[in-house]
């Protein structure tokens, strides 16, 4: 399926890692992104006055370099506290290309194959069965899957995974299974998911799921090591990230974010009960698709590493190949649902990734170049890397319920709104 010629763009890389590992085509100056930072604070300020964030911040590292950060609002309104540099914010579903490079890192170790079975390291996943309509007596029918999952699958979303309660049996018995209680283990998530029949045939279709979970349970057993650990020794540490993770000491909440509820009425704050269970010690489950919680400074150390072809400041985590895989589109084009992927990007999914393939086909389109790579957070968090203007963006707010907006307006002030890439692409 993965055809890559990758020996030379890898041994440039290295000999000249000042310059863009990923990009295949360079913008060239009368196509590259001209940044307006002016245009970027006012935007951030929009934001805050109509309502849609109660503070943000966003950082951009051009070409081997901070060019800007800007921090606008509160990170806590009724504390009165500005949103700052050192605001420690609730990533969500930012930690899944977290989860990703931990997996492909064993990947380059030799630990497994992409197209291996999932069984094969997890043994409760041999006899998947899928929903296969409902009876006379109108209570649903199972089959066996057609075939076994795949790592690869997992690794795409085409699992067949549920990922919550939902419109169909498949959808009811993930909830009754329960397996993202956090008073599970990594462990008995598995176990329970492995009893839930999947929503379509393994490779058939793209469900957003609970297989980023499944990849950190596979580190765990590939590795012989806890999940949380494996990530503070193989990434966290050696990229210099010195406060992201999942569990965070109490005297840090002060500087937490609080998150917002956009509503009727305005913005209504988040009770904190459920953010002091998740982020701070005591809680048996660490999610693979979320819970890392970090200040801008630490995940933007993480682009850079993704925007450089797998090192940072002479730390590799991986080899610019293995991050060209994770960043190229995976979805076969028989793969017709998508769910909500195709209102995110021109393009399609890597791994944890979302991958842009074409230009913005419309002006309501998000602004971008053709091989960017990207992925965002239910609390409207987003980060991407941009390798043709050698670019890396993070942007963070603490938005309920998800809004798009957000991106599509924080896109149009880094690369203005008639941005389309370089015109070889």
């Amino acid at each position: 399926m993965y055809r890559f010629v990758l020996t030379a763009l890898t041994a440039m890389a290295l000999a000249a890692p000042a310059a863009p590992a990923l990009a295949q085509t360079r913008a060239a100056p009368a196509d590259a992104v001209k940044l307006d930072t002016k245009r970027i604070d006012a935007m951030l300020a929009k934001m805050i006055a109509d309502g849609r964030a109660v503070g943000g911040s966003v950082l951009v590292w051009k070409d081997g370099r901070e060019v800007h950060f800007a921090a606008r609002g509160v990170a806590d309104r009724e504390a009165n506290r500005p949103f700052a540099r050192d605001t420690l914010v609730q990533i969500y579903s930012m930690t899944k290309p977290v989860t990703g490079v931990a997996l492909m890192q064993l990947w380059e170790q030799g630990k497994f194959r992409l197209d291996d079975p999932l069984a094969r390291y997890l043994p409760d996943f041999a006899n998947m069965q899928v929903q296969d309509g409902a009876g006379p007596d109108g209570k649903p029918l199972w089959r066996a899957a057609s075939r076994p999952i795949t790592i690869r699958d997992v690794l795409r979303h085409t699992a067949g995974f549920a990922y919550g309660d939902g419109p169909t049996p498949a959808h009811k018995a993930f909830a009754a299974a329960d397996p993202l209680n956090p008073q599970n283990t990594l462990a008995e998530f598995g176990r329970r998911l492995a009893k839930v029949p999947l929503l379509s045939e393994p490779g058939t279709e793209w469900h957003y799921s609970v297989s980023v979970d499944v990849q950190a349970l596979l580190v765990e057993r590939l590795s012989g090591m806890k999940f949380t650990d494996y990530v503070q020794k193989h990434i966290f540490d050696p990229l210099k990230m010195r406060e992201a993770g999942w569990h965070q000491p109490m005297d840090r909440l002060p500087r937490f974010a609080a998150t917002y509820v956009k509503g009727p009425s305005g913005m209504t704050r988040q009770p904190e009960a459920a953010m002091r269970e998740r982020n701070f010690p005591g809680v048996p489950l660490t999610m693979g698709g979320a819970g890392i919680v970090a200040p801008i400074d630490d995940y933007m150390r993480f682009a850079r590493m993704l925007l450089n072809g797998g090192e940072l400041d002479g730390a590799r985590l991986l080899k610019p190949a293995t991050i060209r895989l994770m960043a190229t589109d995976m979805l076969d084009p028989a793969i017709k649902e998508r769910e909500w992927l195709p209102g995110k990007i021109d393009g399609g999914f890597g791994v944890n990734f979302a991958v842009r393939t074409a230009r913005p086909a419309t002006p309501d389109r998000n602004r971008g170049a053709v091989g960017e790579f990207f992925w965002d957070g239910a609390a409207s968090t987003l980060f991407w890397v941009d390798p043709a203007n050698n670019m890396a963006v993070v942007f963070f707010v603490q938005t309920f319920p998800f809004d798009g907006t957000l991106h599509t307006d924080i896109r149009k002030a880094v690369y203005g709104a008639e941005y389309l890439g370089p015109k070889g692409d």
